[in-house]
């Protein structure tokens, strides 16, 4: 039995480091890019975030004043206060535009699913710009709605342009598509003979989707949450085009400590402040996520 051992032990050391090496060729690659496309950027935001800014230019000056400014400073407050507020709601939208959509297109798109699914995609053939700029032609003063409306002799609606609804209604229109990529990816594997079951003993519909299509899918739901609420709560473009100054956010003030005003340090820790809310977002609607009975199986485990 020891000569047996003697024989056996060198093979399996032999194979796992063949399996050691194929490992690290395959994931190698992957794994530098992560540390130097993401890790080390994110490093350094960090690293800045505790020096200062001074006519354009870093110094390594070790404190922590960007953070004191950022707390205290009643604007970024009430900026990231109206991000948090703006991402929340959109986010709400466009659960509630992806839900019938996705639950549709899963149980009744036959054939036609796949089709339906890359039918999402369409937008994205063109540019974020380019996208805000076709709903500036909607619903600018002299878009196609208000043009319609001057025609037929009624007043132009002045909500639908530069508000914090217009921008509202942006992020929807650009972020509703994930949302609904989220939950389909979890209805399509669903057991719709479960609502059959239900409706058998008497469930209502509204009772049947709160009980067991909502709880099993829930798992897509949280994904779409993530994807939607993370990008709009660090959203620029589409305030800055569709809002108007009444919807000057967070991640505007960001960028412009990056550009305009130069101070790198201070945005430094605006974007270090903004990373962690967003790890905090994402471990809370983790957590939330039951395993045994949620995923994208819609089967419940044992």
């Amino acid at each position: 039995m020891s000569a047996g051992t003697l024989q056996i032990t060198p093979r399996r050391t032999k194979l796992h480091r063949l399996f050691a090496y194929r490992f690290a060729l395959l994931a190698g690659p992957g794994t530098l890019f992560i540390m130097i496309a993401l890790l080390l950027p994110l490093l350094s935001i960090v690293v800045f975030s505790f020096w200062r800014t001074e006519s354009y230019e870093l110094y390594a000056d070790w404190n922590l004043d960007n953070y004191r400014v950022m707390l205290t400073e009643p604007a970024y407050r009430v900026f990231f206060l109206r991000s948090f507020f703006m991402a929340l709601s959109v986010t709400l939208g466009c659960l509630v535009i992806a839900w019938p959509v996705a639950y549709f297109i899963a149980k009744h798109g036959g054939r036609y699913r796949l089709l339906l699914v890359l039918l999402l995609a369409a937008p994205f053939f063109t540019g974020v710009i380019l996208r805000i700029a076709a709903l500036q032609g909607l619903f600018g003063p002299i878009g196609l709605i208000n043009m319609t409306l001057t025609e037929i002799g009624l007043p132009p609606i002045q909500v639908l342009m530069y508000t914090p609804l217009a921008a509202g209604i942006g992020l929807v229109y650009l972020y509703v598509p994930f949302m609904i990529t989220a939950i389909y990816l979890s209805v399509i594997n669903f057991n719709f003979e479960l609502l059959e079951v239900a409706k058998i003993n008497g469930a209502k519909p509204w009772r049947a989707f709160i009980e067991i299509t909502w709880p099993l899918n829930w798992i897509g739901t949280a994904i779409g949450l993530v994807v939607v609420f993370i990008p709009c709560l660090a959203s620029v473009v589409t305030q800055r085009f569709l809002g108007g100054t009444q919807s000057s956010s967070f991640g505007m003030s960001l960028a412009q400590q990056f550009g305009e005003t130069g101070t790198w340090a201070l945005g430094s820790a605006m974007g270090v402040a903004l990373f962690v809310f967003s790890i905090a977002a994402i471990i809370l609607i983790g957590r939330s996520i039951n395993l045994k009975r949620s995923g994208f199986t819609g089967v419940i485990n044992p």
